[in-house]
């Protein structure tokens, strides 16, 4: 039972990681606009992500643009488009192969069989997980090398937005959730594996002796 409750949790983890790389990748909060000039007047905020970048007023007004051209994007949005889409779409994959072989649902008959569809849905949150680190890594890495490189200008230096955040949040909950779901199955089939194998009572024989096949 206690299995159960953990094999929930951990499902319940990787929902959440999977709605958080989902809000992560439509967040055009990737970098945000960085004033470090002693002087300036805050007049406006852009922020880039991996679909559109946005500028915010002073005033609060805000104006967004989508990417014209796919091809003419850096090289790390392009890598960021496509390992968030795939890992949402991993993410709904995992989702159903775990439901399907949890212990609350009579999808499938309880079992090894039952046990390794299970695994394979925790290591497939496990693999989101490593998936979407690699662009949110990607990203922090050049926005602070650009912010200390003292060849980009004030103006083109940006610090690293809040979908960042969202994203390394999303994966911490996709790692630790399909590591619970992959432990609590290979603890139940380690249990179940090995059943109890009873001997039966030994009986007197027609002459008051017990038969000696009883005996080893």
């Amino acid at each position: 039972m206690t299995s159960a409750a953990l094999e929930i949790l951990g499902l319940g983890l990787g929902i959440l990681g999977w709605v958080g790389v989902i809000l992560a990748c439509g967040l055009p909060m990737w970098q945000v606009s960085a004033f470090i000039d002693v002087n300036i007047v805050v007049a406006q905020t852009i922020w880039e992500g991996l679909w559109m970048n946005c500028v915010v007023q002073s005033t609060g007004q805000m104006q967004c643009k989508v990417y014209d051209s796919i091809l003419a994007l850096p090289p790390e949005v392009q890598a960021g488009r496509a390992l968030t889409v795939i890992v949402a779409l991993l993410g709904l994959v995992a989702l159903m192969v775990t439901v399907v072989g949890a212990q609350c649902t009579n999808c499938i008959r309880p079992g090894k069989m039952k046990s390794r569809i299970v695994i394979a849905g925790g290591a497939i949150y496990v693999l989101c997980g490593v998936l979407v680190l690699v662009p949110l890594c990607w990203f922090a890495n050049i926005v602070i090398s650009d912010f200390y490189d003292p060849t980009v200008p004030s103006s083109k230096k940006r610090e690293m937005g809040a979908a960042l955040y969202i994203g390394w949040a999303a994966t911490a909950l996709l790692l630790f959730g399909g590591c619970l779901i992959c432990c609590c199955s290979c603890s139940q089939r380690d249990e179940t594996s090995f059943p109890v194998k009873y001997s039966a009572p030994r009986r007197p024989t027609s002459n008051g002796e017990y038969d000696k096949k009883n005996y080893v």
